[in-house]
């Protein structure tokens, strides 16, 4: 009765600031907002309606009677969390964000969506021999959930053949949409949900500010391709013969090919609502999901802290409630800093490249050729070349000689251009495919690119010959044209290339560490495939994608941390049907302590410039899903460690209270060093100070391996940098599952800047291992 009788006189208080602040509002237009309120008590049926109801209550409070329209919900949140999103001024959510119910009140965000050889590869490379265990029929009750743009349920690769009845604690749905039906779920694909975005939500009238939501129709069919090839990738099913119009042939697959798949999409190809993403994760805790894949992600420009971050929030209580979930890093590398997903309940994923390439081969009128990445399916041969020019040199008129040089829209000269194969510059700025359309546009042949750092990732332009070369490749092509009065090329269809070496390398796309909020977590945390991944895809009929004379292909070749998020997703699906009993961070920890970090010549791991590539590029390196079945020990993070991260982070008691949703004190002593301590897989400190005495971190494994071993310290570390492991010998018998180490670091002989290394754990059996990152001051 109190807590009610509380709630109304918030509301009092409420009207009356919102009549104080009324003229400053009168101007502004609404928006979408997240409001969040912690986490749930997990109530259903007529309880959660009482919650809706006590929202629109609190919305009537603060939006003006004259504006009634927007007194609806757009999304209320109330199994895993509390909450809603709703359309407000920012005078509205300024004061709503008094209340003391709500947590976090932010505008509703656009975040962006970040196979054949790929499961093979990494079954070589972890020299592990015996038949691999992803032919068997081991995962078929993990449920996996999959955040993105929808699915295209006639792919073969949701084809429920094989697959038993559907979990019986499965509790989702299969939504119906003018494409889709409740026949196209299936025992493989067993639900799909689609929501109304807000991303329209804003109509401003002509007559005032007013705005009103929209009620969009829609379907859970994907129209983007995003959901479906990262869906397949994570749990596709066996398909012989597949390719992409002959490219990258084989059986295709996914991780875990027998594991279900519910299907939430939350995006379209302008991007996903932070509001739809939020209610997405509701939804899946709820429908009983056991992990939950997100090719998603805020800007690395502008993160918002843990608590204003629509997948931290969701990832947060999916772990409270039992749910793994994994997270792509980001499209935004090789720059340092600008990694996303980052919290340490989320599973961290960089992407790295395979051991094949497609190359598109430049042939010069003097008969040299430089072969590069690319995808296109051109019917152009070695036996007629064209005219070659650079795009600078085919300018529209007053177009600055840099927007040629980069090919810009409407830099270029159609006139001067026709019937040439055109020679662009990346600029970082400019995407491949705004670049190729300009080009093709003022009906250029073709397109040569020379972009040292992209030319690791090949681009797909259909039929339109299209290749892309580094900048030595590049220098002697100018040079070329520079010294020939009637400079001639044609550019061949794609080739397949396999068996490159060095693989894996880390992508250059690939985000990088530090963390931005904090560099007390190391992240990424791992990496997995995701350069050229072939996997299912929606039917593409658009002019120019098409091969003359073929079908349409069911599948596509995409490349982005898109593709190594749901690697690592199938690669836990698969332990955890062989393990059901492991928590999410006990397979999180599996997989980072087996992980690769040698390539395929049996060398350390390189980034895309040829260097050894650090944690803060590839994590603790690449997954061996083979290996992780066995890892010997493990680290748990619980729940309770996530909590005291938030204090030691700096969020007030009350906060963390509310978003444990119970009574819960901060340790005494808490500031963001002892992050540093969270019984996490990996170690970070990000700042040792070489002039203090040294750093400690505590550390506690649990021995998943034989019930009497002894394990033995192996230390790996940089020159000057003094490491004391102890003890440096555990030893576990019968019932002792547990044991706990502290490692001192002192950095007073030690470089300045970040300093990595590791310490290993060894029984003659098992090696565990542990990355750590240090930053001497």
């Amino acid at each position: 009765m109190a807590s009610i009788l509380q709630f109304f006189l918030s509301l009092c208080l409420l009207h009356l600031l919102i009549s104080l602040s009324a003229a400053s509002n009168e101007n502004e237009i609404p928006k979408s907002y997240v409001v969040y309120m912690g986490k749930s008590s997990n109530n259903h049926g007529g309880e959660a309606e009482v919650a809706e109801s006590s929202h629109l209550q609190l919305l009537s409070a603060i939006i003006p009677s004259s504006e009634s329209e927007r007194i609806s919900l757009i999304h209320s949140y109330n199994h895993a969390f509390k909450g809603f999103s709703a359309m407000l001024t920012q005078g509205e959510a300024s004061i709503l964000s008094g209340h003391e119910e709500i947590v976090s009140i932010f505008p509703d965000p656009l975040l962006q969506l970040h196979t054949t050889r790929s499961w093979d590869f990494l079954n070589v490379e972890s020299g592990i021999t015996s038949t691999p265990l992803f032919h068997h029929n081991l995962s078929r009750d993990v449920i996996i959930g999959v955040i993105d743009t929808g699915i295209w349920p006639e792919s073969p690769s949701f084809s429920d053949n094989g697959i038993g009845e559907i979990p019986s604690r499965w509790k989702g749905v299969c939504m119906e949409g003018s494409d889709f039906k409740k026949s196209n779920c299936n025992r493989k694909l067993i639900g799909a949900r689609y929501y109304n975005t807000p991303k329209a939500l804003i109509q401003p009238k002509s007559s005032s500010n007013k705005s009103h939501p929209i009620n969009l129709t829609g379907s859970p069919r994907d129209s983007v391709g995003h959901g479906t090839h990262t869906a397949s990738i994570a749990a596709g099913a066996p398909i012989a013969n597949a390719s992409y119009y002959g490219l990258a042939p084989g059986t295709a697959r996914g991780g875990s090919p027998s594991a279900r798949i519910a299907s939430y999409k939350a995006c379209s190809l302008e991007g996903c609502s932070g509001s739809t993403i939020m209610k997405a994760f509701d939804d899946a805790i709820k429908d009983g999901v056991d992990i939950i894949s997100v090719s998603i992600g805020m800007t690395s420009i502008f993160q918002s802290d843990f608590l204003n971050d629509p997948i931290a929030i969701g990832a947060f209580h999916a772990q409270q409630m039992g749910v793994m979930v994994v997270c792509s890093a980001g499209n935004s590398g090789p720059d340092p800093y600008t990694i996303v997903n980052s919290a340490p309940w989320i599973f961290t994923v960089a992407a790295s490249n395979i051991d094949r390439d497609f190359q598109s081969t430049v042939v010069l009128g003097n008969g040299k050729t430089f072969p590069g990445p690319a995808i296109n399916f051109s019917n152009l041969t070695r036996s007629k070349t064209y005219p070659l020019a650079r795009s600078e040199d085919v300018a529209a008129a007053f177009t600055p000689s840099s927007d040629a040089r980069s090919c810009y829209p409407g830099s270029l000269d159609p006139k001067k251009v026709r019937g040439k194969i055109i020679v662009c510059s990346g600029d970082g700025s400019n995407p491949r495919r705004i670049q190729k359309l300009v080009v093709e546009d003022a009906k250029a042949i073709g397109m040569i690119l020379i972009d040292e750092y992209q030319k690791g990732s090949p681009f797909e332009s259909g039929i339109y010959p299209f290749t892309e070369v580094g900048d030595i490749a590049g220098f002697h092509i100018l040079k070329y044209i520079n010294s020939t009065k009637n400079p001639t090329a044609t550019i061949l269809p794609t080739k397949e290339v396999p068996r490159i070496r060095p693989a894996p390398v880390v992508a250059f796309f690939s985000s990088r560490g530090p963390g931005g909020l904090t560099e007390n977590i190391l992240k990424p945390d791992i990496m997995a495939p995701g350069v050229a991944i072939l996997a299912a895809m929606i039917p593409k009929t658009e002019v120019g994608s098409v091969p003359i004379g073929r079908k349409v292909s069911k599948f596509g070749i995409r490349s982005g941390t898109s593709m190594a998020c749901p690697h690592v997703t199938g690669a836990a699906a698969f332990i955890k049907s062989v393990h059901p009993q492991w928590s999410s961070s006990m397979i999180r920890s599996a997989l980072m302590t087996t992980a690769i970090i040698s390539n395929n010549m049996r060398k350390d791991l390189t980034n895309s410039t040829g260097f050894s590539a650090n944690p803060h590029e590839m994590g603790v390196g690449e997954i061996s899903p083979l290996r992780a079945l066995n890892p010997g020990l493990v680290f748990e993070t619980a729940s309770e460690d996530y909590l005291h991260f938030l204090c030691y982070y700096g969020y007030p008691e009350k906060t963390i209270r509310a978003v444990a949703n119970k009574k819960f004190t901060c340790p005494s002593t808490s500031f963001d060093e002892l992050i540093s301590n969270i019984n996490y897989p990996s170690i970070s400190i990000s700042k040792l100070d070489r002039h203090l005495a040294a750093q400690t971190v505590t550390r506690t494994v649990r021995n998943v391996g034989s019930p009497n071993s002894t394990y033995i310290a192996q230390l790996h570390a940089p020159v000057g940098l003094e490491i004391t492991v102890s003890p440096k010998k555990i030893v576990f018998v019968e019932g002792l599952e547990r044991a706990t180490f502290k490692v001192s670091f002192k950095g007073k002989e030690a470089s300045r800047g970040y300093s990595f290394g590791s310490i290993t754990w060894f029984d003659g059996l098992h090696s565990v291992r542990t990355v750590f990152a240090v930053n001497v001051e």
